[in-house]
């Protein structure tokens, strides 16, 4: 979905829901993070890393999936209403764009690092920490995997 397919869409809703992430290779912690999300309002947007913005974060040999696979995933989760890509490194534009009802990240953040969390909060808002579910990174899966750990996922 554009940004501005979005907006139209973002106006009939209630209470709106934001989470981002690269969501490469899709795990139990990803799905605990987006139903938790979805339980906390009307509707669930998901901000999705573009290819290009991805490899600036994870290194050249990330995404292993492409923006439209992950997007194709996402968007088929019970959970997830929308899904909109954003090519900056941090989704704020999107954040500031949106202005969802409630900002939600993984345990691995705080209120204090998560990007928006002022803007949501400044507008009478919630950011909600989910705490990780243990055992689960994309990141050390896909090192096992490059080590041919065959129990990599």
């Amino acid at each position: 979905m554009s940004l501005d397919a979005a907006l139209g869409w973002r106006s009939g809703q209630g209470t709106v829901v934001f989470t981002n992430g690269v969501f490469d290779l899709l795990h139990p912690g990803h799905v605990d993070v987006l139903v938790t999300a979805r339980a906390l309002g009307d509707a669930l947007v998901v901000g999705l890393n573009s290819d290009a913005s991805v490899r600036r974060l994870k290194g050249p040999s990330r995404p292993i999936r492409s923006e439209a696979e992950r997007a194709h995933v996402l968007a088929a989760l019970e959970a997830v209403d929308a899904v909109v890509l954003f090519g900056e490194d941090t989704p704020i534009d999107l954040i500031r764009a949106l202005a969802p009802d409630v900002l939600v990240k993984g345990g691995d953040y705080s209120v204090e690092t998560v990007v928006g969390a002022s803007e949501v909060l400044g507008r009478g808002g919630r950011v909600v920490i989910v705490p990780l579910t243990p055992g689960h990174s994309t990141t050390a899966t896909v090192t096992r995997m490059r080590e041919g750990n065959g129990n990599a996922i």
